[in-house]
C-alpha cells in the first residue's frame, strides 16, 4: 500500500512540478511523513527532488535563462545550507508530547510542529493566484534568499520561487527550466547540509537523518515515478492550465500539515 501511494503522488506530482515550477517536493513531503518520522521524510523527499530536476534539465535545461539563473540561485543556494542546518537542530529536539489515538500513539515533535506548520502555510499560499503576488525583476536575490531558506528548512521553496521568477520577464518555457536549474542548485545545497550537519549531531546514529536508508524502496520508486510524470508533462506544458489543480493541492497540503503539526501522522504510520 505504502508503494501504491508513494508512486501514484509522485506520478502527478512530477508532472505538476514541470507546469508549476513547484509541485513534487511540496507534496511528497507529507506523504512521506505519513511513512517515516519527519527528519527521514524531509531526507528522502530531497533526494528524490533532486533526482526528479535533474531529469527535468535534461527535458528543459536548454531553456533556463542564465542571468536570472545566476541572481536568484546563488542566494538559494546560500540560505538553503542555512535553513538546512537549522532543520537538522530542530531535528535533533526530543518529543515535545505524546497521546493515544486509538490503539496507536500520537507524537508532537518540534521538528515535525515546524515542517507541519510551514506544510499549512505554503498550502494556503497555493491557493493564491501567483500572477497576482508576483514580484518585480529587482527583488530577485531577495526571493532567493527567502525561497532557498524555506527549502532547506522545509523542502518548500517552490511557491516562493514562482511568486518571484513569475515577473521576471521570462516566457513560460524559460520560466520551466529556469525554475528546474533552481531548484536543483537548492537541493544540492541542503542535501549537503543535511548530511553533515547530521554526521555532527548524531555521530552514526539511526535517528533523524541517519535512518534515510530505511526509505531506499519508496525513494527509489518515487525517483522512477517522479521521472514519469516529467517526461509526460514536457509534451503538455503548452497546454496546461492548472487552476483547478492549484486549488485541490492547497486543500490537500493544508489537511497533511495540520497531521504533522498535531502528531497524527506518526499514529497513522505502519507498524
Amino acid at each position: 500500500m505504502d508503494y501504491a501511494v508513494v508512486i501514484t503522488v509522485s506520478l502527478l506530482a512530477g508532472a505538476l512540478t514541470l507546469f508549476t515550477g513547484f509541485g513534487l517536493g511540496t507534496i511528497l513531503l507529507p506523504v512521506f511523513a505519513i511513512f517515516f518520522p519527519a527528519p527521514v521524510a524531509v531526507g528522502a523527499t530531497a533526494i528524490v527532488h533532486l533526482i526528479n530536476n535533474l531529469s527535468k534539465l535534461m527535458l528543459v535545461g536548454a531553456w533556463t535563462d542564465r542571468a536570472v539563473l545566476i541572481r536568484f540561485g546563488i542566494p538559494a543556494m546560500l540560505a538553503a545550507v542555512v535553513g538546512a542546518l537549522l532543520l537538522n537542530l530542530v531535528g535533533a529536539m526530543p518529543a515535545i508530547t505524546t497521546y493515544a489515538v486509538g490503539a496507536g500513539a500520537a507524537e508532537i515533535t518540534p521538528v515535525g510542529l515546524v515542517i507541519g506548520m510551514l506544510v499549512i502555510v505554503f498550502g494556503v499560499l497555493e491557493l493564491r493566484d501567483l500572477e497576482e503576488a508576483g514580484y518585480s525583476r529587482k527583488y530577485l536575490p531577495l526571493g532567493g534568499l527567502l525561497s532557498g531558506f524555506f527549502g532547506g528548512l522545509s523542502g518548500h521553496q517552490g511557491a516562493l520561487r514562482a511568486a518571484f521568477l513569475i515577473r521576471a520577464g521570462l516566457d513560460k518555457k524559460q520560466f520551466v527550466g529556469t525554475s528546474a536549474a533552481c531548484s536543483a542548485m537548492v537541493d544540492v545545497a541542503r542535501l549537503l547540509a543535511y548530511w553533515i550537519g547530521a554526521s555532527l549531531l548524531i555521530s552514526g546514529t539511526r535517528s533523524g537523518f541517519g535512518a534515510v536508508e530505511d526509505a531506499w524502496g519508496l525513494i527509489a520508486s518515487a525517483c522512477v515515478a517522479g521521472f514519469l510524470g516529467a517526461f509526460v508533462g514536457a509534451r503538455f506544458v503548452e497546454k496546461v492550465r492548472l487552476n483547478s489543480v492549484r486549488t485541490a493541492v492547497g486543500i490537500l497540503l493544508i489537511l497533511l500539515g495540520l497531521l504533522m503539526a498535531t502528531g497524527l501522522a506518526a499514529a497513522l504510520r505502519p507498524a
